[in-house]
């Protein structure tokens, strides 16, 4: 039994394919390019785009490393404590007007005195706060991961993997593994068995972003 509101949304997706091409190359589109990317770096996240079905797929991929990196970004955020209220940002704060009539004036813009002591020492406390989590680690696992979205316009795939991005080629494989697990042709549990990214990987990946 067909569920209408699934079927009117893959009729929508078809009718935006048809309307607004991707540019793509070799059947992908590839948002980024990889010229000053060099073959040993580190990768972090990716998006890549194919078609299924005549209908759009937009694969946002995420290498364990970039949920492990985020985790330890949202634990220094919590550790740091809220910043001071916006309220006191712009306490200072000077109006510009700009004239719109013999008497009447309107705001444009403000102008901002230069950050406050309060502000400064938080951003600083809270930059010193990620970097000693991000020197010894956190207690934190990420698994690969996928999640299947369905928008008005496109399939969403967001996808966790172990995978290195630094070309075309490398790409590549993401778009072929989204499709793959889209069509049910495999899972993460037989590409990737028992994977898990932990404090030790981080480790040696932030010693690399040390060095370079």
């Amino acid at each position: 039994m067909k569920i209408k509101r699934l079927e009117r949304m893959r009729e929508s997706q078809r009718a935006y394919h048809r309307c607004c091409r991707w540019v793509m190359k070799d059947g992908l589109f590839m948002p980024h390019s990889y010229e000053e990317t060099s073959p040993g770096a580190l990768s972090w996240w990716d998006d890549v785009g194919f078609i299924l079905g005549e209908r759009r797929v937009i694969v946002w991929w995420k290498h364990p490393r970039m949920s492990y990196k985020d985790e330890i970004q949202d634990r220094a955020w919590s550790e740091a404590g809220e910043p001071p209220q916006e309220g006191e940002l712009f306490s200072d704060s000077t109006p510009n007007y700009k004239q719109i009539g013999r008497s009447r004036k309107r705001i444009t813009s403000y102008t901002t005195s230069p950050p406050q002591e309060e502000l400064r020492q938080y951003y600083d406390n809270l930059d010193a706060v990620t970097k000693n989590l991000q020197r010894d680690g956190i207690d934190f696992d990420v698994h690969a991961s996928w999640r299947r979205e369905r928008l008005s316009w496109a399939t969403g795939v967001a996808l966790v993997a172990p995978l290195e991005v630094r070309n075309e080629k490398e790409l590549k494989a993401v778009a072929d593994l989204a499709r793959c697990l889209l069509r049910g042709e495999t899972s993460l549990d037989r590409e990737f068995p028992d994977y898990c990214y932990g404090r030790n990987h981080w480790l040696t990946d932030y010693s690399d972003i040390e060095k370079a």
